[in-house]
């Protein structure tokens, strides 16, 4: 069982900076690149370039930054389910969804 890794709460100064510096990492080549192949990082879905959202591996609210390295391409689906979660606690969400099929 994977347990909720709590960390400090992030003030909303911090949030607000590092929603500014995703915007504008949305703006650039790099992002451009990031999304061409279409396909959502979690599913492995094909997405409509329009369809496609930024997504934090590690969560801002969870002590995330906007770098190069924590920021994917995803389906809009994969993001609502995904929220604050972490990459082992969407990886346990996952796994518990395949053991229900």
């Amino acid at each position: 069982m994977i347990e909720n890794f709590d960390f400090d709460a992030v003030d909303e100064a911090t949030i607000r900076r590092e929603r500014a510096k995703a915007r504008d990492l949305r703006k650039t080549r790099w992002w451009q690149q990031k999304t061409s192949s279409g396909l959502c990082y979690y599913c492995s879905k094909k997405v409509l370039y329009k369809d496609v959202t930024m997504d934090h591996l590690v969560p801002l609210a969870r002590g995330g930054r906007s770098s190069k390295d924590n920021l994917v391409p995803c389906c809009k689906d994969c993001n609502n389910k995904k929220k604050n979660m972490l990459p082992l606690e969407w990886e346990a969400y996952q796994e518990g969804l395949a053991e229900k099929k």
